[in-house]
């Protein structure tokens, strides 16, 4: 099993997350999103990481590669087995896609204006998550989930993205070094994200 995987990119460290919390045997492909290699584009008709590949089967999009990773190999498992927590578990992701993961390109290539406006609504909408957060240790209860392996990357680069959070998130921040601290977390980061945080 390869994955390829963008050394800061938010997607790819998923995606890594998934692969160290499993514990499987797994090669991670580094590719360089500024100098992408042809083989990327070979592989995935969209030219963008992650790409998982084993054997004949090609995956693209973190969410579908994590789900396959998650229901190939079952334990630890990360998606719920109830059907209907399941689904609202894929709501919740389809939410940080739409709500979160959406504003970081005018964050990061936007004008000045567009891109704290992306800030906003990251901070305003990850705000909230904090209520939940008084009452849980995790995003769906008291066991770590593919929604805290989803929302991770994005707390880990929310000082890089130029976020900063008020003291109404100080239950989402406890959060976030719960998760910073699991191993699994550590393990998927590369040189450039550890550098992210000081």
């Amino acid at each position: 099993m390869r994955l390829y995987s963008g050394t800061v990119c938010p997607y790819s460290h998923r995606c890594r997350i998934v692969l160290f919390e499993k514990g499987m045997d797994f090669e991670v492909i580094d590719v360089d999103l500024m100098n992408k290699s042809e083989d990327v584009a070979a592989i995935n008709p969209y030219n963008k990481v992650p790409v998982l590949v084993e054997r004949d089967l090609v995956l693209y999009e973190a969410n579908i590669i994590n789900e396959y990773i998650d229901e190939r190999f079952p334990h630890p498992q990360l998606m719920p087995p109830d059907p209907v927590m399941r689904g609202r578990a894929r709501l919740f992701l389809h939410r940080f896609e739409v709500d979160l993961y959406s504003q970081i390109e005018t964050i990061e290539q936007g004008a000045v204006k567009s891109a704290d406006k992306s800030r906003a609504i990251i901070r305003d909408s990850l705000t909230q998550f904090s209520q939940i957060l008084v009452k849980q240790k995790f995003l769906l209860g008291d066991e770590f989930s593919m929604l805290d392996v989803a929302i991770a990357p994005l707390l880990w680069r929310l000082d890089h993205y130029g976020i900063q959070m008020g003291k109404d998130a100080m239950p989402l921040m406890k959060y976030a070094e719960r998760l910073f601290s699991r191993q699994g977390f550590i393990d998927a980061l590369t040189p450039y994200e550890r550098a992210m945080r000081k």
